[in-house]
C-alpha cells in the first residue's frame, strides 16, 4: 500500500497558497494506520529507546502507539500552559513572530534514549525546539521520525545533527 495515496491534499488551508496535507484520511483507514505504525516501529526498533516524545498535537497520534510497541514511556511536548507540573520551555521562530513548547522537568532524565515524533516536518522549528528541551534535560536523542516531510521547505537542515526519518515525502507544494 502506498501511504501517500491515503493523504488528502486540501488547497488554500489554513491560508491562500498552502496545500495542506491532511492525515485524517490515512487515520480512518485501518490498513493505512497499521502500516504507518509498523513502518515507524521498523525505523526505530532495536535502538534501546526508553522514551518516545510526541509533539502536540498530531505527534500524539502515533507517538503513544510507538512507545507501546517499542516498550518505552510516552512523553508529551505541549504548548505553553497545558502541562500541570513544573516545566522547561523553549521558544522558536514562526513566519510572523515566535512560539514556544514545554515539557515536564521530570519527564525525562540523563541516560534516557529518546525518539522524537511528529506528523509533519516543514520548517523544522518546532522539532528543533523539542531537541533543545531534550538536551537541556540531559537525555540522548537517538532518532527523530515524521509521517510526512515537505522537503522543498528544507526543514531537515535544522535537524542535520540527528538521525531523521520520514515515511512520506513531498518535494513540491
Amino acid at each position: 500500500m502506498n501511504l501517500k495515496d491515503l493523504i488528502r491534499t486540501v488547497p488554500n488551508f489554513p491560508k491562500e497558497g498552502i496545500m495542506f496535507r491532511d492525515i485524517t484520511t490515512l487515520l480512518k483507514s485501518p490498513e493505512g494506520y497499521k502500516q504507518t505504525l509498523d513502518d515507524l516501529v521498523n525505523l526505530s526498533k532495536n535502538k534501546g529507546i526508553t522514551k518516545v516524545i510526541g509533539i502536540e498535537s498530531r505527534g500524539f497520534i502515533f507517538g503513544g502507539a510507538l512507545a507501546e510497541k517499542l516498550g518505552a514511556g510516552f512523553v508529551p511536548v505541549r504548548k505553553p500552559g497545558k502541562l500541570p507540573a513544573a516545566t522547561v520551555s523553549e521558544s522558536y521562530i514562526l513566519e510572523y513572530g515566535t512560539d514556544s513548547i514545554e515539557i515536564h522537568k521530570d519527564a525525562i532524565a540523563p541516560g534516557d534514549k529518546i525518539l522524537l515524533h511528529d506528523d509533519l516536518l516543514a520548517t523544522g522549528g518546532t522539532m528543533e525546539a523539542a531537541c533543545k528541551l531534550v538536551e537541556k534535560l540531559g537525555a540522548e536523542i537517538i532518532q527523530i521520525s515524521f509521517l510526512i516531510e515537505l522537503s522543498f521547505i528544507n526543514g531537515r537542515e535544522k535537524l542535520k545533527n540527528y538521525e531523521v526519518h520520514s515515511l512520506i515525502n513531498y518535494d513540491s507544494e
